[in-house]
């Protein structure tokens, strides 16, 4: 039986020093751009030895607020978030073009993605601070979003979204971080919850309950403490679910 490729994304840069680690599992990471966490020496450190392990490389980029990791929505004009955005997109592009390496997409961080998941208004502010890379860049969203809906209005190529790593809540948004069940961190459990998504196009609510969700990406978030533990029981149990990270 022919397999299901997919991609798993991690995000990295973000200061946990585990990348060396990570990027031979992984086909694809989005790379802190400086507005959450990294600076321009994490970016080309990690960008290279993405590039090293054939991983495609995308940019991570946040609300500009390092004290919180970007995981507080923040209270700042659109013309502030928007400038804060594009520099950080293109200081970037800017550092890739100097290694040869291709952008490959860009994948709002945090609390960020959140929002623009649910707020129309705030989707098209961070669309148009990244509007120059619509016809050469992918746009990594979720399914069934405002940020969804938003890009393709405005011409962007998407790729959906799911995280193996976190459960969702039943209107297909992730359950905050403060509640206990945010997290899924066993590495069984997060395959399984992957292997449902690609097979059945479906996530398993903690209560049991079932929602639609499609995906073209799967991502296991880089500072998650069991990370590496799930990213290797990924790549040794794949088969068993008929699923073969595409590289």
């Amino acid at each position: 039986m022919e397999k299901n490729l997919i991609d798993i994304n991690c995000d990295l840069g973000e200061g946990i020093g585990n990348e060396a680690h990570i990027l031979p599992l992984i086909s694809s990471c989005s790379i802190a751009c400086g507005g959450h966490a990294g600076n321009d020496e994490t970016v080309r450190e990690v960008s290279r030895l993405a590039k090293q392990h054939n991983v495609k490389v995308g940019a991570h980029p946040s609300y500009p607020d390092k004290e919180n990791f970007g995981r507080v929505t923040m209270a700042i004009s659109k013309d502030e978030l928007i400038a804060s955005l594009k520099y950080q997109v293109d200081n970037f592009a800017s550092i890739l073009k100097e290694e040869n390496i291709e952008l490959h997409h860009i994948k709002a961080h945090g609390a960020l993605y959140n929002d623009i998941s649910t707020d129309a208004e705030l989707a098209r502010t961070f669309l148009k601070s990244i509007e120059e890379y619509k016809s050469t860049t992918l746009l990594y969203v979720p399914f069934n979003s405002a940020v969804e809906g938003e890009a393709l209005v405005a011409g962007f190529q998407i790729k959906y979204e799911a995280f193996g790593d976190r459960n969702y809540t039943h209107e297909g948004l992730l359950i905050s971080r403060q509640e206990e069940n945010a997290l899924i961190q066993e590495p069984q459990a997060v395959l399984e919850h992957i292997a449902r998504m690609v097979h059945e196009r479906e996530a398993r609510l903690p209560n049991g309950k079932r929602i639609r969700m499609l995906a073209d990406t799967y991502c296991i978030h880089g500072d998650t403490s069991s990370a590496l533990e799930i990213l290797t029981y990924i790549s040794n149990h794949q088969n068993m679910y008929n699923l073969q990270i595409k590289k």
